[in-house]
């Protein structure tokens, strides 16, 4: 079944009517989300909805966006959350150089902060990098060796893909590859083995072709999957079954 590695079904674009779609989608051949954190108020939502649905699993960090909110108190909380049940992950964190909601300083100290948490607590990691490849990989390099993760939402060089690739990462495949301008994303879906790759939504955001620019649900990831099956040649079957394989190792599920 799909395994959607990278959800935000706590968003409030969710609010109306949360519990009918999750019926959907998991009817809807979706066997597995993770729910990924963004800001602390996100802990607890998550919280509960692993609770509550037996198929979703729950990450918690903060996004480089909004790590201004951290302090040791958060900090401390954001372990004790991690060691629950449910919890497979610590994330998204990384650095976000597009939106430059906090500093740069501040977003590197909190990204090796979690980083290092990650280590301590033997969990991979969920990475968020846009418009900050090179600092993002100078500090993965240093802080990240040992840690496994994915690289969230791939927006980067086929040879960068490589290289994390290399160091045991994932990369995270999302609506953007069906894009008529992605021509770079799909060039790293060619490159890189299907062993590397999983399926991700980031929604509700980033919904993918025949669907761009609606709310993202785990159900438009049939999309995805058939995207890559014909970038690699492959059958779509091979792709879901592939990618759920992957996502189990990545999050340190049993099979």
């Amino acid at each position: 079944m799909i395994f959607d590695t990278h959800a935000h079904y706590d968003d409030e674009q969710f609010h109306e009517d949360r519990d009918e779609l999750l019926g959907a989608v998991h009817d809807g051949g979706v066997g597995t989300i993770v729910n990924v954190g963004s800001d602390v108020a996100s802990w607890e939502d998550i919280r509960t909805l692993v609770g509550k649905y037996p198929f979703i699993y729950g990450a918690a960090g903060v996004h480089p966006d909004d790590v201004g909110e951290l302090d040791e108190e958060k900090f401390s909380r954001l372990k004790g959350i991690l060691q629950e049940e449910k919890f497979v992950a610590v994330g998204e964190i990384g650095l976000d150089y597009y939106w430059d909601n906090e500093s740069h300083e501040i977003q590197k100290a909190w990204f090796i902060r979690q980083l290092d948490l990650a280590r301590e607590l033997g969990m991979p990691v969920i990475i968020h990098s846009r418009d900050a490849a090179a600092d993002t990989f100078e500090i993965m390099k240093e802080h990240a060796e040992g840690l496994d993760g994915v690289i969230h939402c791939f927006s980067y060089s086929v040879e960068l893909a490589r290289e994390y690739v290399k160091r045991g990462f994932y990369i995270g495949i999302g609506g953007v590859v069906t894009f008529k301008n992605s021509r770079k994303l799909k060039e790293v879906v060619v490159d890189t083995p299907l062993e590397s790759l999983v399926l991700e939504t980031d929604c509700p955001y980033l919904a993918p072709v025949p669907n761009r620019g609606k709310r993202n649900s785990s159900l438009n990831l049939t999309y995805v999957a058939e995207e890559i099956a014909s970038l690699k040649g492959v059958t779509y079957e091979e792709v879901v079954k592939t990618t759920e394989e992957n996502a189990r190792r990545l999050y340190h599920m049993e099979p």
